[in-house]
């Protein structure tokens, strides 16, 4: 149990953007971070940056055996338990397609990573979650991937993002028994290399309530979607 241990939260892609921003939020509220990147320079770089306790860690969601890798990393240096998972990591490979257009191959990226990717981390990690006491795994999704957030001219996004929030509530109802609390949220159009310059939010704007999420908001609330620390419609 984690009652008298500092509480532990894993952040996938928190090397840059909104995960970066995950992660000073959660450094600011006394948790220690698990920061994750592809590249364990990249998140060692990261880390540096960061005024409190941080673990780089080498990751790719869209890897199952560097997922396996990563959490025998973390038992291997005393990790046995995780407070909070946060599955940022993503990809946007949607560029001048539409969904008449795109190729199956772009669909199985986005799919692979944004989608496969936050269910096998769940999986995977699930052992050090349920070690904890009350657990928490935001999954970052987007209001393009709500039922009434679809575009046409962001296929492989929008849909990988709406088997994200089904996947969401499907975890939820499964983990609810183990007093994990699993939910979703769409951090806005934030200013990082996915966004783009003309994004009119900050990434700690966009990173707000994913850091709530983990750390204040009721554990009442499971399989919800999120936005404002509010509640939105899937």
């Amino acid at each position: 149990m984690t009652t008298q241990q500092q509480k532990q939260a894993l952040v996938t892609g928190g090397n840059r953007g909104i995960g970066f921003a995950i992660a000073q939020g959660l450094l600011a509220k006394d948790y220690k971070v698990i920061l994750t990147a592809r590249a364990l320079n990249s998140a060692k770089q990261a880390a540096k940056t960061l005024n409190g306790p941080v673990i780089p860690l080498e990751l790719d969601v869209s890897d199952d055996s560097s997922i396996k890798q990563a959490v025998q990393t973390l038992k291997s240096q005393g990790i046995n338990h995780l407070d909070v998972l946060i599955n940022n990591a993503g990809v946007y490979p949607d560029n001048s397609v539409d969904i008449l257009t795109i190729s199956r191959e772009l669909l199985d990226s986005a799919m692979h990573t944004n989608t496969f990717g936050v269910v096998c981390m769940v999986q995977t990690f699930l052992p050090l979650l349920e070690a904890a006491e009350n657990a928490r795994i935001i999954n970052v999704s987007s209001g393009m991937g709500a039922l009434d957030g679809l575009t046409t001219t962001a296929p492989s996004y929008c849909l990988s993002k709406l088997a994200l929030n089904g996947a969401t509530i499907m975890l939820a109802q499964l983990l609810r028994s183990k007093n994990i609390v699993v939910n979703a949220m769409c951090p806005g159009w934030v200013r990082t290399d996915m966004g783009g310059s003309s994004a009119p939010r900050s990434p700690e704007q966009g990173a707000d309530t994913a850091i709530w999420l983990a750390t204040e908001a009721s554990e009442k609330d499971s399989g919800k979607f999120w936005r404002d620390r509010n509640i939105i419609d899937f």
